[in-house]
């Protein structure tokens, strides 16, 4: 497995990959960090620390300066690798469904997976989700409209519904 950082306007954002594939994501330059979010049986016993230009790690590395960029689409080909129930599995299907500008409420999001009534496991899905950026969890608020929490920090969270909104507005 691959392990690399790139600088972006919200901080450093570490990627761990598997022959293209994200298996986890985020705005920390910890590697640590990115590879703890990963579930504990499906962590790689190595990582290779590898620079942003690696076969293995461009595809990925391009999309998320794609979406820096302002192409927001660019991160929908990119494939990701999370294992979970049959349940949390169809909700990360799910966020990758949310169009850029258009966030959802938590309630809204288990509206979205068939179980309105579900809105705390709705949420747990979001919470649990290692390929952040990739698998957009952060377009999902509180039903007041407020950010609600996000493993990367709030800040970032807006920062990103800030730019997706901005450029789905043009």
């Amino acid at each position: 497995m691959k392990l690399t950082t790139i600088d972006t306007p919200d901080g450093p954002f570490t990627l761990l990959a598997d022959d293209g594939v994200v298996l986890a994501s985020g705005w920390t330059g910890d590697p640590g960090v990115v590879i703890a979010r990963v579930r504990q049986a499906e962590r790689p016993d190595e990582v290779e620390t590898v620079t942003p230009d690696h076969p293995e790690v461009t595809a990925p590395v391009r999309a998320v300066r794609a979406y820096y960029a302002g192409d927001l689409a660019a991160i929908d080909a990119v494939p990701v690798r999370q294992s979970g129930s049959e349940w949390r599995r169809g909700g990360w299907d799910q966020l990758r469904r949310i169009p850029a500008g258009a966030p959802l409420s938590y309630a809204g999001f288990a509206t979205a997976l068939g179980r309105p009534s579900a809105v705390r496991a709705a949420a747990s899905i979001c919470a649990s989700n290692a390929p952040a950026l990739f698998v957009p969890c952060h377009r999902v608020l509180r039903g007041d409209g407020s950010l609600g929490g996000f493993a990367w920090g709030v800040d970032v969270k807006r920062s990103l519904l800030d730019r997706e909104a901005s450029a789905t507005r043009l």
